[in-house]
């Protein structure tokens, strides 16, 4: 879903901070708690959980922290189970398909303009966009079913590889890139060129 929380290549939210505070895993005891709770709660699998979070209001998902977000989601799920909502837990999200994968490392793919009001692993930054498969990395839980209880429906994955300026035009460094791990669903074949029904020069 579109939402505050997919910050990917947006501007304004200032500097990243750096530093043995900001690395470490927690910085009091009620965040450990929370993540105690995550472990026994069982309210949700872990894609479920993922949007519960999306699903926050965005003045609390920008003002409550990482673990503030955590318990805010639990929270929400709690009231959902409550309600005869049920979750489940997933063990290893790896699994295998009878067919082979669509891509192969080197084949150039664009990123489909997937938009759905639920959830979905995809970054809205790279959608569009033009990139190269790096890695076929098997077989996995497909989050964009299994967040919303319609089955596990395991797709490939692959690590793709995108240069700074196809994200974000010819202001960025010539020789940044991204990796991102997307799902098959989310990819197609780049179009032959000349052949890409209306197409348009992308402006920035």
């Amino acid at each position: 879903m579109d939402g505050i929380h997919d910050l990917g290549g947006r501007q304004g939210f200032g500097p990243i901070p750096r530093g043995a505070a900001a690395e470490s895993s927690f910085t009091a005891d009620w965040q450990r708690r929370v993540f105690g709770m995550s472990l026994i709660g069982r309210l949700a699998n872990i894609d479920a959980f993922r949007h519960a979070v999306e699903r926050l209001d965005p003045v609390l998902y920008l003002t409550a922290g990482y673990w503030g977000r955590w318990l805010a989601a639990l929270e929400l799920l709690e009231r959902e189970s409550d309600s005869g909502a049920q979750g489940d837990a997933t063990g290893s999200p790896v699994r295998t398909l009878d067919r082979p994968p669509r891509f192969r490392t080197g084949d150039c793919v664009r990123v489909r303009d997937h938009r759905t009001n639920g959830h979905t692993r995809l970054p809205g930054y790279v959608r569009g966009r033009r990139g190269v498969v790096l890695l076929e990395q098997g077989a996995w839980i497909y989050p964009d079913t299994h967040a919303h209880g319609e089955g596990e429906q395991p797709q490939y994955a692959y690590a793709v590889r995108f240069e700074g300026r196809e994200l974000w035009g010819q202001t960025a460094e010539a020789t940044s890139f991204v990796h991102v791990d997307l799902f098959e669903p989310y990819l197609e074949h780049c179009p032959t060129p000349g052949l890409e029904s209306g197409s348009e020069e992308r402006s920035e």
